[in-house]
């Protein structure tokens, strides 16, 4: 393999920049290693950024496909590298719009997708062979995931030439976000369906992004966000390891999705720590041997719970650290929050100028010109080293609880959470903790216009979803339908029956409802 072409990089006074930096300390240099080999502390790559930039993912959706299309084609149109679907609870949770517990949540959080329509109209005039696509869905995943697909298939690009991540972490939806449908177990099948289908169909498709996101959201420490994830991450990988997959070619496929808060060095130093925590764990636990396999890629989005409603351009200037911590951790892949988030969806000037964060970093700072730039800090490698043993004991005490699953079904790691939630609100009350606007510092100003979801976003949803009842063959939806629930009692893997039934139109909605039929309803304990 030829050497991946790097960009010249001198600083604005015309110093050359070299590739990568070794530290200071001869003991040290030898502990860490160079970038792009195990363990991974300094990056999966060994030029990382200078090589090739991060992607610019863009989080976006709202309202109908129609809608959500040209903010797509906005983003593109302003260098966005790769699009980021939100999709509306509804859709999440697997009910179609007309649904009655969808009323007053059609298109709010993210866009409505129903069937395959929707789909084609969320991509139209969108080239699937040149743009690669994530998808933030867990209890639907599987069947957004088949209409992705069969699209590919209509612009004449088979499976296998698919690019992107489907989020497909089940497991973090009970612990600390909620968009379950079905219980554990059957939930968990569905998850390792998609991976093993994945394996032999999409091969370069990430079938899984295992996330820590949205447990840093609910309120756990930057320590728990490594630890609970690569928890997950480990139930996940075994249960694919006993479907019969090879863990090297599971390992390969495996992404992940963390936070960034506002901590400079404690951030960039997470990263690095639960990129070779990971590793340790594939090869050592799992006796993973490809690099690849042993490699953690993951996405970054900066932390949305650290957006203020007062003094909304502030949050530019938090959003900044936390994409600098991110891109000097080694992010494969970022989206930047948007100033005004923390009031609603974002408008389209606030959107650029989030995406403008991320090219003025890249391009502007000297950030991505050389790897690791932080590598070698007395600072920053004890923060790694700290992380990294208090992830792995975190890890120890959920394994002797019987593993992710159990502990989570327990109420442990969500009663972890909210200890570490309610330390932080107490800081922040007691003035203890300072966020600049909100305890200290505050000031009366204006809030910035407000971007809302058209009335008639609902009213387009719900066309689209009788259009497509009105033009598809109710027999061949039935027989689809038909032969999903039989799969799904015999056992087989899923996505087959489901690729059928999306190609048929059968609805998001439909399709649940027979899988509930048979999985029943995952119904959340009363206490924890």
């Amino acid at each position: 393999m030829s050497a991946p072409s790097l960009r010249d990089a001198t600083t604005p006074s015309g110093l050359a920049v070299r590739t990568v930096y070794e530290p200071s300390d001869p003991a040290l240099a030898g502990r860490l290693g160079p970038p792009g080999e195990y363990p991974f502390t300094r990056g999966i790559h060994p030029t990382m950024h200078r090589g090739r930039l991060w992607t610019m993912r863009q989080y976006a959706g709202f309202g109908s496909a129609r809608e959500t299309n040209r903010r797509f084609r906005f983003l593109l149109d302003q260098g966005q590298t790769g699009l980021s679907v939100a999709f509306d609870l509804p859709t999440q949770i697997g009910y179609d719009a007309d649904h009655p517990l969808a009323a007053g949540e059609v298109g709010k959080v993210g866009v409505a997708i129903q069937t395959l329509r929707d789909l084609e109209s969320l991509f139209e005039g969108i080239p699937l062979r040149e743009v690669s696509v994530s998808m933030t869905i867990n209890a639907t995943a599987s069947v957004i995931l088949a209409m992705l697909v069969s699209l590919a298939r209509r612009q004449g690009v088979p499976a296998e030439g698919i690019r992107g991540t489907v989020q497909n972490d089940i497991l973090k939806e009970y612990a600390a976000r909620g968009t379950f449908r079905f219980p554990v177990a059957p939930s968990l099948r569905l998850v390792t369906d998609l991976i093993e289908w994945c394996a032999e169909a999409a091969p370069s498709f990430h079938p899984i992004s295992i996330s820590g996101y949205h447990m840093r959201e609910a309120g756990c420490t930057a320590v728990q966000e490594v630890g609970f994830t690569l928890a997950n991450g480990i139930a996940y990988v075994a249960a694919a390891r006993d479907r019969g997959l090879a863990v090297d070619r599971v390992g390969e496929q495996v992404s992940f999705f963390f936070n960034a808060h506002n901590h400079l060095f404690e951030e960039a130093a997470k990263f690095r720590a639960a990129r070779r925590l990971w590793a340790r764990t594939m090869r050592e636990g799992f006796g993973a041997s490809r690099p690849g396999a042993l490699q953690m890629r993951f996405h970054a989005q900066t932390a949305g719970s650290m957006l203020a409603a007062r003094q909304v351009d502030n949050n530019v200037v938090r959003v900044t650290v936390q994409a600098l911590a991110a891109i000097l951790g080694g992010t494969q892949s970022l989206h930047t929050n948007s100033r005004d988030e923390a009031l609603s969806l974002p408008g389209e000037s606030s959107a650029r100028l989030a995406l403008r964060t991320q090219q003025v970093l890249a391009h502007e700072s000297g950030v991505a010109d050389t790897a690791d730039p932080l590598g070698g800090s007395a600072f920053v490698e004890a923060l790694t080293d700290e992380i990294e043993a208090g992830a792995a004991a975190l890890i120890e005490e959920v394994d002797r609880l019987g593993g992710a699953v159990r502990a989570i079904e327990s109420g442990f790691v969500q009663r972890e959470i909210h200890k570490s939630a309610l330390r932080w609100q107490r800081e922040v009350e007691s003035g203890a903790r300072v966020l600049v606007g909100v305890n200290r510092f505050e000031a009366e100003e204006p809030p910035p216009p407000i971007f809302r979801v058209g009335e008639r976003a609902r009213e387009e949803v719900l066309a689209s979803l009788a259009a497509a009842r009105n033009s598809r063959d109710g027999g061949r939806v039935r027989r689809a339908l038909d032969a999903l629930e039989k799969a799904a009692g015999a056992g087989s893997n899923l996505l087959p029956p489901i690729l059928e039934a999306v190609e048929a139109y059968a609805t998001v909605g439909e399709i649940c409802a027979r899988l509930e039929r048979v999985f029943g309803r995952y119904r959340a304990p009363s206490a924890l």
